[in-house]
């Protein structure tokens, strides 16, 4: 399951997304608004994305944590629109046969979302200022970038 929604994202959706018999191990990332970045108050964070660039982007993702570590069970989601504090922004599970590739594979995926995923995220501080936050992204990067 590979997603951006505006709905709700639960725990249990994606975990149940890559669950399975041979699955020793189920990693469950959620990404979570907080209420503040670098001690500045934050009252939410607004996201935008292109769907099927984004979608594409976390198929690319599942494919490159098979080829790394034979891991077939993955599932990312992201919200846009506006979110709230404490609302999940973000949610990546991975299955696998033991904990220790799951939680690399999660790790991974988590971080390469973040790199190629065209999602972008604008801060609304208490004061009434907002600014889009400039991502790690190298949004198009060719295989040779990537870590």
């Amino acid at each position: 399951m590979f997603k951006i929604t505006t709905e709700v994202i639960t725990g249990a959706e994606v975990r149940e997304a890559v669950a399975a018999p041979d699955a020793g191990a189920v990693v469950l990332f959620l990404g979570t608004v907080r209420n503040n970045t670098d001690g500045r108050p934050v009252t939410c964070l607004e996201y935008e994305a292109y769907p099927p660039m984004a979608e594409k982007k976390m198929a690319e993702i599942a494919e490159e944590i098979a080829q790394k570590w034979g891991i077939h069970r993955i599932a990312m989601i992201h919200r846009t629109g506006k979110l709230d504090i404490g609302q999940v922004s973000v949610a990546v599970a991975v299955a696998s046969p033991h904990r220790k590739d799951g939680f690399a594979a999660c790790e991974y995926a988590m971080n390469r979302l973040k790199q190629i995923v065209p999602i972008w995220k604008r801060e609304v501080w208490a004061d009434g200022e907002a600014e889009w936050v400039k991502p790690d992204a190298v949004f198009f990067d060719t295989p040779t970038q990537r870590t």
